[in-house]
């Protein structure tokens, strides 16, 4: 791969057509932005954003035409797009072509996956594989190590993908479960959005019981959807917990913060949307996930915050675990 391209000029879009410039065998990163925001414009102008500065083999491009030429393309873009730019992806001749989905949610209100979202607008044969895993771009650029997975339906497309990206800066590891790794990375932001509030309200003593209780929940989703509900403990969701649950750089964290506070965060949560899905999909199909629905109350209902909360502790008592049943 001599040359690929970047969908997505964000945090992270940006960050990993810098990793990839730096530390995979490419001469070039073509870079293509989808919104041509103010921070692209910014970067269009700087070459450098707030975290890092652009390589001399990091190129932008307006042209999107040019950007699907290349024959792997990241896309880091908000997830709520996706399947708009998917549609747009299709009137080009991508065939054969792998694309590295590498952003965490669930379309709303359809609680699809984004590789179900991606592969049915594209009406071509491409190989498709998804990024999910901690990891900050503030602890990167200070070269702090960390692990990923990387998940595929095809497990050559997979091999393919991460000997590519492999690095002594991130390990990446063979995801063996799309669905849960999908579901579990899209809720760990959700997750990240009740970390916050906790934090707000100074009840920081309630994130261990919150990382105890919230993975079963998300596991209940996970099986629902067809996937193994022990991916959860996986780093897909519970791997990020520290870098969602804990950062001070986490966006979705940082959002259940300040609404606590009564303040208006102004960075892209992604938990948000994909909290109105999991709600629908939760209502639509009886799932038990009361740590979601008292997240909603409060967030887009008007909920008393700390009523709310409490309101957990007097559901019906009940065994921690499932006994185990011996064969």
């Amino acid at each position: 791969m001599k040359q690929i391209s970047v969908i997505g000029c964000g945090r992270w879009g940006t960050f990993l057509g810098w990793y990839v410039a730096n530390y995979c065998d490419v001469d070039t990163v073509l870079m293509y932005d989808l919104e041509q925001a103010p921070t692209y414009q910014e970067l269009k102008k700087e070459r450098k954003n707030q975290y890092l500065t652009l390589s001399d083999n990091m190129l932008l491009t307006s042209n999107i035409e040019e950007v699907l030429k290349n024959d792997f393309i990241i896309i880091s873009i908000g997830c709520q797009h996706l399947r708009s730019l998917a549609k747009q992806i299709n009137g080009y001749n991508v065939e054969n072509k792998t694309f590295l989905l590498a952003m965490k949610g669930l379309e709303e209100p359809s609680a699809e996956i984004l590789a179900d979202v991606f592969t049915q607008e594209i009406h071509q044969y491409i190989h498709v594989a998804t990024l999910s895993g901690p990891g900050h771009v503030e602890d990167y650029m200070k070269k702090v190590p960390s692990a990923a997975v990387i998940d595929s339906l095809e497990p050559e497309t997979q091999d393919r993908v991460i000997q590519f990206m492999q690095s002594n800066l991130i390990r990446f590891y063979y995801g063996n479960d799309l669905i849960g790794d999908q579901v579990g990375a899209a809720l760990k932001n959700v997750i990240g959005l009740a970390a916050g509030i906790l934090d707000g309200l100074g009840w920081q003593g309630l994130k261990g019981a919150l990382m105890a209780r919230a993975p079963i929940e998300v596991g209940r989703l996970i099986q629902f959807k067809g996937g193994n509900p022990a991916s959860v403990y996986g780093l897909a969701h519970l791997g990020d917990y520290e870098a969602t649950l804990f950062s001070k750089n986490s966006h979705n964290r940082m959002f259940g913060e300040m609404f606590a506070r009564g303040e208006r965060y102004g960075k892209l949560a992604e938990g948000v949307d994909t909290l109105r899905a999991v709600k629908a999909i939760s209502d639509r199909e009886h799932i038990d996930m009361p740590i979601c629905q008292a997240l909603y109350k409060v967030l887009f209902e008007e909920a008393d915050i700390q009523q709310t909360i409490r309101s957990l502790f007097d559901r019906s008592l009940k065994k921690e675990f499932e006994p185990v049943k011996k064969s």
